[in-house]
């Protein structure tokens, strides 16, 4: 008999965790079952890989701030489709520490009188709390997000936090004063340690600032990414393009078996993160451009350059005619698309196998247990170039 899911207190308010109170193993059926659904016509889809422990895997932890109706500060996630808090002491998706630590910090606000920010009367400083974890590392990044650099005793809170959790290895003031529903600000000021956080993944190490992409569930990435390499099945002598590069993780992982990576990526703070990571790592025979990947692929095509592997992790919209018109005219050998929604990956596949592809592999990976989200990995190679055509 399955084993029926525990329910969250606030799952209807919070609207997260669509698949609160289903059964692990009903989640994964449901999710092959969606999966299948866009994706059956291109090939045979891969039994879902999951989880062997499908609970607090998040390892960034982010909680808005504010005030209830009696006026006791509250700390928690946006209600679905509003700006309306919803408090939250235990989520089973994030990451139990990290959960601790904003405990800790909305019960220290009274004692050093620091009022949580209000959107409608723009009184108080402090909006968020967002707490990044290397679950490889051990390594905590705390970052308090205000609406001004100044932090009252910012000094005496830093080692009263630390003394209740000597784990934290930096604490970082974000300053976001503009009205907008981005959590994060420009600016960032170190109160304690380097700024940043390190991490290991597939056996790399990862810089990871307040800002920086980084795979929120690093038990699963490596199972996808893992897949994303075995199907690349490269031998050392390609040459890759990681498309939608971000701070250059897939890359650089992919550096190990090719004889050299581009990656492109139009954020450049996240092309400097990748630079970054290349070189704490050692690895040469990757370079990061800023800017168009599609731009970029058609100049290679027009200068006759030959790639024989393309590695893409385009947005939830997947992407657009104009990459896959790009990507198109390149002609690689082999694409390796790694996607976080099965429907629009089912109309990027339809307008590549009418042309000169065929998908050979899919397999789904789930990322986000509790949640509807799921990833696929899929394996396109070219008609033209594959081995054995006559």
């Amino acid at each position: 008999m399955e084993q029926k899911e525990t329910v969250c207190s606030v799952a209807k308010k919070c609207g997260g965790c669509r698949y609160q109170g289903v059964s692990y193993q009903e989640q994964l059926r449901r999710k092959q079952r969606i999966t299948e659904g866009f994706l059956k016509k291109f090939g045979k889809v891969e039994p879902i890989i999951g989880m062997e422990d499908p609970y607090y895997y998040r390892n960034k932890v982010h909680a808005a701030f504010g005030r209830d109706r009696k006026g006791n500060v509250i700390s928690g996630i946006y209600e679905e489709k509003s700006h309306r808090i919803v408090s939250v002491d235990d989520c089973m998706i994030e990451d139990k520490k990290s959960q601790e630590i904003i405990r800790t910090i909305r019960g220290m606000l009274k004692s050093f009188k620091i009022k949580t920010y209000d959107e409608d009367t723009g009184y108080g400083l402090l909006r968020h709390v967002l707490v990044r974890r290397g679950f490889s590392t051990g390594e905590i990044m705390v970052v308090l997000v205000t609406v001004s650099p100044i932090f009252p005793s910012k000094n005496n809170f830093v080692k009263a936090l630390r003394k209740e959790h000597p784990e934290i290895t930096t604490v970082v003031l974000n300053v976001n004063d503009r009205q907008t529903s981005m959590v994060l600000g420009d600016r960032n000021i170190v109160l304690y340690g380097p700024g940043f956080i390190k991490d290991r993944l597939m056996g790399l190490t990862f810089r990871i600032s307040p800002s920086s992409f980084y795979q929120v569930n690093p038990v699963q990435t490596e199972v996808l990414y893992g897949k994303a390499m075995e199907f690349a099945a490269m031998t050392g002598k390609e040459r890759v393009i990681d498309a939608y590069c971000g701070t250059g993780t897939i890359g650089i992982i992919a550096s190990g078996n090719a004889r050299d990576v581009i990656g492109v990526e139009l954020n450049r703070d996240a092309i400097r993160d990748a630079r970054m990571n290349a070189r704490e790592n050692k690895i040469r025979n990757v370079r990061f451009v800023p800017g168009d990947a599609g731009w970029f692929m058609e100049g290679m095509a027009a200068e006759g350059e030959k790639v024989e592997v393309v590695l893409m992790d385009p947005p939830r919209s997947g992407s657009d005619r104009k990459f896959l018109h790009s990507l198109l005219t390149l002609s690689p050998e082999k694409i390796v698309y790694v996607s976080c929604n099965p429907e629009t990956l089912a109309r990027d596949l339809a307008c590549l196998t009418k042309r000169d592809y065929l998908v050979k592999k899919m397999q789904p990976v789930d990322m986000f247990p509790l949640t509807d989200s799921v990833e696929v990995v899929c394996l396109l190679e070219n008609r033209r170039t594959r081995p054995g055509r006559s």
